[in-house]
């Protein structure tokens, strides 16, 4: 009998926690252990899960999140925990969870017990920044700026439930939060990249249920060898194209695409990430294109334990080819 893993999912109610389960419901070779919901704060019961899955999700706010790893038996080395909260992803003891950005990362993915999910606007400004800095294009010191818009499903139920109910005009405009520049997100941006400055982040979210886009702008006299647009672009295709990337730097045209728009939601309800880049001799924009709860959360969750157990890299996974 082919082998089946057992799969909980701690915070299967929420958000993340519902997407994951939509997108293994069909999986044949896995198999999902549910919490009685009167015992979901139970920590005797959450403990017993834990340590009987061969995968946990953590679909929690931090310090729950923090609770359940405590859970894990020293004497267990089976279970793999992949923690989509806050609470663990500049934390060493973790993997962290962008496995397109380096193959050592990848190969961590595979080997750790604890795994951190990337933050969704984090993802969109890393996946741009961190190969600059690896292949020394850009300093360290470097003053990036970045504005990132989500649908209001990133806000979780309570947010959900606002956008669908208010008939206050102002939510059917973008709304700018953050202001005060200590976004949770902010520490893993400047810390996986290898930054010495914190980004000016301008986190933006509006009137449509999922789908993102995350746009960095670069000076191109910053750079250490002065290139175009589309020279950034093919570089970038070449360092992305890789075997079991789900991130596709996307053809270069003068206008971005041909209608010369781009749509935040262009891959909501897709689990892949597309990257453009465009602009001129001297002004750069990269910009990456996912859906928050895909590439952004519970898909980016479903790719890392199909990293972790040796699976197809798409298993669970809705792609979008082109």
């Amino acid at each position: 009998m082919d082998k089946k893993y057992k799969v909980f999912i701690d915070g299967e109610a929420g958000t993340t926690g519902l997407r994951i389960y939509e997108r293994l419901g069909n999986e044949k070779d896995i198999e999902l252990i549910s919490i009685n919901p009167d015992l979901r704060k139970d920590p005797a019961e959450r403990k017993k899960l834990i340590n009987q899955a061969d995968i946990v999700f953590l679909c929690l706010p931090d310090d729950a999140a923090r609770e359940s790893v405590s859970l894990l038996d020293p004497e267990n080395k089976h279970t793999k925990i992949i923690d989509t909260s806050t609470a663990h992803r500049t934390n060493e003891e973790f993997a962290y969870g962008f496995a397109e950005l380096d193959e050592s990362l990848r190969n961590k993915i595979q080997s750790n017990q604890l795994i951190a999910n990337p933050g969704c606007h984090a993802s969109g400004f890393i996946v741009a920044a961190y190969p600059l800095v690896k292949l020394g294009l850009i300093s360290k010191d470097y003053p990036f700026a970045v504005n990132s818009i989500t649908g209001y499903s990133g806000g979780g139920k309570k947010m959900i439930a606002d956008y669908e109910t208010t008939e206050d005009p102002l939510y059917k405009a973008p709304r700018l939060y953050g202001m005060n520049q200590v976004h949770k997100h902010l520490k893993e941006m400047k810390a996986i990249t290898g930054l010495n400055k914190f980004p000016v982040f301008n986190p933006i979210v509006s009137n449509f249920y999922s789908g993102m886009m995350v746009s960095t702008g670069i000076d191109t006299d910053q750079l250490t060898k002065k290139m175009s647009a589309q020279e950034l672009r093919d570089i970038l295709a070449e360092y992305y194209n890789k075997e079991n990337s789900l991130v596709k730097v996307m053809p270069y045209m003068e206008k971005g695409t041909e209608s010369g728009f781009l749509s935040a939601g262009l891959l909501s309800g897709y689990d892949n990430m597309f990257l453009y880049v465009n602009g001129n001799e001297d002004r750069i924009c990269i910009t990456a294109l996912y859906d928050n709860l895909g590439k952004g959360a519970s898909g980016a969750a479903i790719e890392n334990m199909n990293i972790a157990l040796g699976r197809d890299i798409k298993s669970g996974l809705n792609i979008k080819e082109d």
